[in-house]
């Protein structure tokens, strides 16, 4: 009910202030609108961000253990942490393809982001609009799988953002994660949707937050995936970007998030992440 909650405000705030910007003046360039978000992530979920064609973007992301994972895990520092290092190549100003390796199950993702709309200066286009997906191969031993298709996963989203002001940029998402295995209770697909954004206060240091609901991802309530939520703060320059936040995912690929985050937000189960990403233009 909490998370049902959350989830009508986000999507009730998206609506007020999608609607009630005013008209742009008639005289205004009909230009494509300055990028919502300074880099591809938002915490945990991928933003409608794309770059220019030829464009390269190194992304790191580090998620530490459990805050309240033991006793001498000096807050989850010295605990269990998950790393990520990928890659993404802008072959077209409205499409990338990437891939990275995550340690967490020597999980090796390829990616691709393709731009559909473009929200406009007139607000002739009021939102951004871009699709996301992934397949993702799990690379542990062969003993852990009886085929090799049970080693993959796919993850499929649908990006809509809006930049209502030079502070204050959101996007809400819908999505789609398919496992060919899951534990018995479990299903195979999961819907889910989420509500992120961020708020500037300086010219270089913004607010961010990522909200992510799951939908009946088991017949079992101990197998059942918690909501997301992520909170923190990014400092950015025009090739640099880096977000220090807390958070309750630690899968860092979207699908492992969605369908399989046991951690509970509010019970707790809160851990210390970052990411980093580096441009370079060619």
């Amino acid at each position: 009910m909490k998370s049902s909650r959350i989830l009508c405000f986000a999507l009730l705030l998206f609506h007020l202030g999608l609607f009630s910007q005013k008209k742009a003046k008639d005289s205004i360039e009909d230009k494509p609108a300055r990028p919502a978000f300074e880099s591809s992530f938002i915490i945990d979920n991928p933003s409608n961000v794309l770059f220019r064609k030829n464009t390269l973007e190194v992304q790191m992301s580090h998620r530490f253990g459990l805050i309240n994972g033991g006793t001498n895990d000096m807050l989850g520092f010295w605990g269990p942490s998950n790393i990520r290092m990928g890659i993404t190549y802008a072959v077209h100003d409205r499409v990338t393809l990437g891939f990275g390796t995550t340690k967490f199950d020597r999980l090796q993702d390829f990616n691709w982001k393709l731009g559909l709309l473009n929200q406009t200066r007139s607000d002739r286009i009021p939102v951004s609009v871009s699709y996301y997906g992934n397949f993702t191969i799990d690379a542990r031993r062969r003993e852990n799988f009886i085929v090799d298709q049970h080693r993959y996963s796919y993850f499929n989203q649908i990006i809509i953002a809006r930049r209502f002001n030079s502070k204050l940029s959101m996007q809400l998402t819908s999505s789609l994660s398919h496992f060919n295995l899951v534990q018995d209770g479990m299903k195979n697909d999961l819907f889910a949707a989420s509500f992120g954004g961020r708020y500037k206060i300086s010219d270089q240091t913004s607010i961010m937050w990522d909200y992510s609901q799951p939908f009946t991802s088991s017949w079992r309530e101990d197998l059942r995936s918690e909501p997301t939520f992520s909170f923190g703060f990014e400092i950015a320059t025009s090739a640099h970007a880096f977000t220090l936040f807390i958070s309750n995912a630690n899968g860092i690929v979207p699908q492992q998030n969605y369908m399989k985050n046991t951690n509970d937000f509010w019970g707790g189960d809160i851990l210390f992440g970052f990411n980093i990403t580096r441009n370079y233009n060619f």
